[in-house]
């Protein structure tokens, strides 16, 4: 595509047999597109991490639960989880069985505990009160335990979720007083979990909090009952496309995988499961947000690019400082190898509202569409209604290289409602 800025998405025929302005005017903007050839190969890239009988992918579903790409991922072979009702009724709509479900909770009432168990799913809780509540919901059932491995990773303070300096996870001293638990209620620890962050890209932690969680359980007088260990996610991608930033070295953190499982599988005799929890690794990068430029100032020596893409739209940005790659199109356009530095920013009234700060690249210009990068994951999922502005459509590119609309744009209507009226 002959264009100002595309040589990422023309690379890896992102589009299709589509175009971006022409989705654009199709079903307006913002837009969030995604392509599914994209999507297949991220959960075959992860299913082939191990050869281990019992490992499996767990797909984290608060990244992105459109039920069209849930459907792709379950068709792939990949398991998922829950992090609360609407995610689990979005996770069944999608096709996924019980069985296949994990719910992982965190400082939930009893009726969302009872909801979960209505549907005959292990829950994973993560604090000494929350195993009592559920055992005395659940007596001689099972659960499962998130653990505090005591390592941390991740982009930002608010996404490291392991270590002193979070509200995750049971201290593994406080093990004592789990199994205490457990006995009073005869419920069975059928499962272990931990979860050390997100966007690392050094599998060095991961593997090392690993073995934390799998020491852990050789301190557990029933190894022989336990189904899971689940190592949870955080997997990082490559925000800076341009800048051909190297990805998650898959090849090495799958020998290390591999080889750590299939050791202590055997040491220890473990017959059950070993589960990964990708979420980002898996959506981010097949989809993408489209906006248009309204606008463009010069204020005190800074020059500002005005779009629709507010941060009710794409909230990174915003909530983590979190880098997002841009693409440029415009009508008859041509490559421009002239850049200078500036700021896009939405069409919220705060300050705060800024998809990219002071970025060196070609001129924008009104009438121009654009593209924030690897949005699948954490984009829609994240968007509100903030200032009464609607969210916006879903687009899938298909297998095939067609568009599919996977969600209409809100209207007013769906504001209106909830809302009783006098």
């Amino acid at each position: 595509m002959n264009n100002i800025r595309s040589s990422y998405t023309d690379s890896l025929n992102f589009y299709g047999k589509e175009d971006p302005q022409s989705l654009a005017e199709q079903f307006g903007t913002p837009l969030y597109v995604y392509n599914e050839n994209i999507l297949r190969e991220r959960c075959r890239e992860f299913l082939k991490l191990s050869t281990h009988d019992g490992f499996r992918i767990n797909y984290s579903a608060k990244a992105n639960t459109n039920p069209h790409l849930l459907k792709i991922i379950q068709e792939e072979g990949c398991r998922i989880d829950a992090m609360s009702p609407g995610e689990l009724l979005l996770d069944l709509k999608a096709g996924f069985t019980s069985d296949k479900i994990l719910y992982v909770c965190n400082n939930v009432s009893d009726d969302e505990l009872k909801f979960a168990l209505s549907h005959n799913l292990l829950i994973s809780v993560d604090s000494l009160s929350q195993i009592e509540r559920l055992c005395m919901l659940n007596p001689n059932g099972k659960i499962m335990v998130r653990f505090n491995p005591g390592i941390g990773a991740g982009h930002s303070a608010k996404v490291v979720t392991g270590g002193k300096e979070t509200k995750f996870g049971v201290d593994p001293e406080k093990l004592p007083q789990v199994l205490e638990i457990l006995e009073k209620y005869k419920v069975r620890l059928a499962g272990i979990n931990h979860h050390i962050g997100s966007l690392f890209m050094d599998g060095a932690d991961y593997i090392n909090a690993a073995k934390v969680l799998m020491d852990l359980a050789t301190r557990l007088p029933h190894l022989d009952e336990l189904e899971i260990i689940d190592f949870g996610g955080g997997f990082g991608i490559p925000y800076e496309k341009y800048d051909e930033k190297p990805r998650f070295d898959l090849e090495a953190f799958s020998k290390l995988l591999d080889a750590t499982l299939e050791e202590w599988s055997k040491k220890h005799n473990y017959k059950g499961l070993f589960y990964l929890e990708p979420g980002r690794y898996i959506a981010a990068e097949c989809g993408l947000v489209l906006g248009s430029v309204f606008v463009h100032k010069d204020n005190s020596d800074k020059y500002y690019v005005g779009t629709d893409l507010g941060f009710n739209v794409l909230a990174r940005p915003m909530l983590y400082d979190s880098f997002h790659d841009v693409e440029i199109y415009r009508k008859n356009g041509s490559p421009d190898d002239v850049c200078i530095e500036q700021t896009i920013v939405g069409n919220i009234c705060e300050s705060g509202d800024i998809i990219a700060k002071n970025r060196s690249l070609p001129l924008l210009k009104e009438g121009d569409t654009i593209a924030m990068l690897d949005a699948g994951a954490y984009g829609f999922v994240m968007s509100s209604n903030y200032t009464s502005r609607l969210r916006p459509a879903e687009v899938l590119i298909k297998a095939d290289g067609t568009a599919k609309l996977i969600r209409r744009k809100e209207t007013f209507e769906d504001i209106f409602a909830t809302i009783i009226d006098d």
